[in-house]
């Protein structure tokens, strides 16, 4: 006697294939500008740079560019916006990918900039002493690896660390990856995250906080609620997800805003709002008609830039600031690590993502044939 044939799974519950979406040309240029938030801020808007007598520009940057220093004191926030972008791309790039695909795209899109920039950055370092502390060359060295946070290693320029907890959302979405991607598996992901990352911090096991990232994951798990809503349409639970990143994270801005001395918690609120109702524009697909193909080399430059631009930047400042205008030493300094990352992009992540992705695709084929 025949045996019954299974019912089909339901659609939601079934991993998908990717979608044939075109590029989403608005969220390269968000990248972009979140960047350039970040750059300005530290080359004119930290606390830092604001006191007397600072190794950067020698007296208070808010006597030399007032009006900068006010735009500028508030570009720390595009670091919450990057992991916003983070958790909406990586939805978007996985869906339908193995575990295996997964990691092989993490590791093209991370390590070949990164390792340029720390080499990079030690080199400025050398020949640039005096105002950033160069490491050990041992510590240099294992910054390569890009886990030295987690082995208690100072990193080579601070802004190195937004990648530990980008690093820890790729293992814990792995999970996820490795079920198969459905609209219910990451719905229940957003929540089973956000519920650790408000227990972490109370909890007292050093390992739970470590793993949920109090810190940050409320701006991922918004970025994924966003994705999920361009993928599948908006709903309540959607809106109700979103609603929560937004509460959590304006009181992690109000603890930023408070480190960081130079900002206000409303202003930083009401940027962080107005990118917030970009993005759900984006996801609902109001911003499709922009195609502008400039949009995507804006984004091939993000990652880069964002990499070189600080020790290196402020090494240059302490050396020039007495003898070019302080807004176009600025403007200059910007205009050329952009064109920087273009080459890095070009000349650095091009040919050595091919050639890493090509060492893995054979390693993973030699260990399936085994």
């Amino acid at each position: 006697m025949p045996l019954p044939k299974r019912a089909p799974a339901p659609v939601a519950e079934r991993p998908l294939q990717p979608l044939r979406t075109r590029r989403l040309h608005v969220v390269d240029g968000i990248r972009l500008v979140a960047a350039l938030m970040v750059v300005l801020h530290h080359y004119a808007g930290t606390r830092r740079l604001d006191e007397p007598g600072n190794a950067i520009w020698s007296r208070p940057v808010s006597e030399i560019m007032p009006s900068v220093f006010h735009v500028a004191a508030y570009g720390w926030i595009g670091v919450e916006i990057f992991f916003v972008i983070s958790g909406f791309v990586i939805c978007m790039s996985c869906w339908g990918r193995t575990p295996r695909q997964f990691f092989v795209s993490r590791v093209i899109r991370l390590y070949p900039a990164y390792w340029f920039a720390v080499l990079f950055t030690t080199g400025v370092l050398v020949l640039l002493p005096g105002v950033s502390e160069r490491l050990p060359l041992r510590e240099v060295l294992f910054n390569l690896t890009m886990v030295q946070a987690g082995s208690d290693v100072a990193n080579v320029d601070p802004v190195y660390w937004t990648l530990w907890s980008e690093l820890r959302f790729y293992l814990l979405f792995l999970v996820v990856v490795a079920m198969g991607l459905t609209y219910r598996r990451v719905v229940a992901f957003c929540c089973v995250w956000g519920a650790a990352a408000m227990l972490a911090p109370v909890s007292g096991f050093p390992l739970l906080e470590l793993l949920a990232n109090p810190d940050g994951a409320w701006y991922f798990i918004a970025g994924l609620a966003l994705y999920l809503m361009h993928r599948f349409g908006q709903d309540l639970l959607l809106w109700g997800i979103l609603a929560m990143a937004w509460l959590m994270g304006q009181l992690e801005l109000g603890e930023r805003v408070a480190y960081e001395g130079v900002s206000s918690w409303r202003g930083a609120v009401l940027i962080f709002t107005v990118f917030l109702l970009v993005m759900v524009a984006v996801s609902l697909g109001l911003t499709d008609r922009i195609r502008w193909n400039w949009l995507v080399t804006a984004g091939c430059l993000t990652y880069p830039l964002y990499l070189t631009h600080y020790v290196a930047g402020t090494a240059v400042i302490s050396r020039l600031h007495g003898t070019l205008d302080a807004r176009l030493l600025v403007g200059l300094l910007i205009g050329g690590f952009l064109l920087l990352s273009w080459l890095v992009h070009r000349g650095v992540e091009r040919p050595v993502s091919r050639l890493v992705k090509r060492g893995l695709d054979a390693s993973f084929a030699r260990m399936r044939a085994r």
